[in-house]
């Protein structure tokens, strides 16, 4: 069965790095679309980063995340990546991946995605 399960969260203080995981099972992931969102509390679910099917060539971020976050696919292992530096308070939230056959481009919507983890949690604070 399609199978999405996320690890790498954690506690991190301000200005560190943290590199999200998302392990794909069940599914070829080479033909879907890959999206990472977050949810803090007392929030709607947001659109972080995404990723294109195949060769990733294209891909969005969300303008509190440009130029810190770096989203990346490895189809061969099965796994993508959601590489975060110099994180801020308000990075704080669960993140998940979702997935969504597609040939080309990605959604920043979460109505988009049809397959989804169940999050990882990332605290950053001093």
């Amino acid at each position: 069965q399609v199978q999405l399960v996320e690890s790498g969260g954690g506690l991190v203080q301000p200005g560190g790095s943290l590199r999200l995981s998302c392990a794909a099972s069940g599914f070829t992931l080479d033909y879907h679309a890959i999206g990472w969102f977050r949810q803090a509390p007392g929030k709607e679910r947001e659109g972080v980063s995404c990723i294109s099917s195949s060769d990733g060539s294209t891909y969005y971020y969300a303008d509190s995340v440009k130029g810190r976050f770096t989203i990346s696919r490895d189809n061969a292992k099965k796994m993508v990546y959601l590489q975060m530096n110099n994180q801020k308070p308000e990075d704080t939230a669960v993140y998940y991946c979702a997935a969504e056959p597609q040939i080309a481009g990605c959604s920043s919507w979460a109505r988009g995605y049809t397959y989804w983890g169940q999050g990882s949690q990332v605290t950053v604070s001093s």
